[in-house]
């Protein structure tokens, strides 16, 4: 079946077979490997992308829903070889640890800002909730948007 979306601000066009996950494609047919798989069941977050402005699990998407819509990945955070603003606080702030749930970290972060510019510590919290990180405690991660909010 053919798949045309935007992925990155580009527009895609390729096959994929009907019950082929998100992930799959992003990873194996894009080469988008910030898209990383975890539980395979949208548990832990590892997957997580932007589709249409909201965070989504892509391990729990089949590729054809995503027909028609609007992709960010981590990849596509960065503009002209400049890293994003989350991703530079994200470093500067210690939040990245073993680095494996870091893109799934940063996808929902940056959908919870790019709907609500200035979230309480408990909204952030509360978008970061299906990310699941066994280094940083979160706190590092909730500090990091903080920082992005008051600059």
């Amino acid at each position: 079946m053919k798949l045309e979306f935007v992925v990155n601000y580009n527009k895609e066009v390729i096959d994929v077979d009907p019950g082929e996950r998100l992930l799959d494609v992003l990873r194996n047919k894009l080469g988008l490997t910030s898209v990383k798989e975890g539980c395979g069941e949208g548990e832990c977050g590892a997957c997580t992308i932007i589709m249409d402005g909201v965070a989504v699990t892509s391990c729990t998407v089949l590729a054809m829903q995503a027909k028609g819509r609007e992709i960010i990945t981590t990849e596509g955070l960065e503009k002209s070889g400049e890293l994003d603003e989350l991703q530079e606080s994200f470093m500067r702030n210690g939040a990245i640890q073993c680095g494996f749930c870091t893109p799934g970290m940063l996808m929902s972060c940056k959908a919870l800002l790019m709907k609500n510019p200035n979230p309480t510590e408990d909204e952030i919290r509360r978008a970061i909730e299906g990310n699941l990180c066994r280094c940083t405690g979160y706190t590092k991660i909730v500090n990091s948007v903080m920082d992005v909010i008051e600059k």
